[in-house]
């Protein structure tokens, strides 16, 4: 189902809590609303939605990636970009890594590690701040 977008910087401010099995719900919602935004967004994290879960989804291809609990492990090559948030108002300054390797578990909660570069990469740092309660 579509959710609204929240966009009160209390909410987007407060670290997710651990997403399980019995979220999947927000999998769903977040694939709908990410869809009803793409000409102009192409990531969320479940706080956007008014879910305080460690649930993020990354429009990367054809099909989106999501991401249950994503913690990046490693990563290299610091740059300095600018980023808009569909939560958000305007671009803002930020950092962000050109390659990161990050441990989460797929839609089906099966554990996996990946590498990401470049732009890719970028949605997926900007998405994660969300859960740790970071606004760019």
């Amino acid at each position: 189902m579509i959710q609204p977008i929240v966009t009160n910087p209390l909410q987007l401010t407060s670290k997710a809590q651990p997403a399980t099995i019995a979220d999947s719900q927000i999998i769903i919602d977040l694939k709908d609303t990410l869809a009803a935004h793409k000409e102009h967004c192409v990531g969320m994290a479940a706080n956007m939605i008014g879910q305080n879960k460690r649930i993020i989804i990354a429009e990367i291809g054809a099909f989106p990636l999501i991401m249950v609990n994503p913690i990046i492990t490693k990563h290299q090559e610091v740059y300095s970009t600018s980023e808009g948030c569909l939560s958000l108002s305007g671009e803002r300054p930020t950092t962000r890594y050109q390659a990161i390797t990050v441990k989460y578990q797929t839609e089906q909660f099966q554990p996996k590690t990946q590498q990401f570069t470049g732009f890719v990469a970028e949605i997926i740092q900007h998405e994660i701040d969300h859960c740790e309660g970071i606004l760019i």
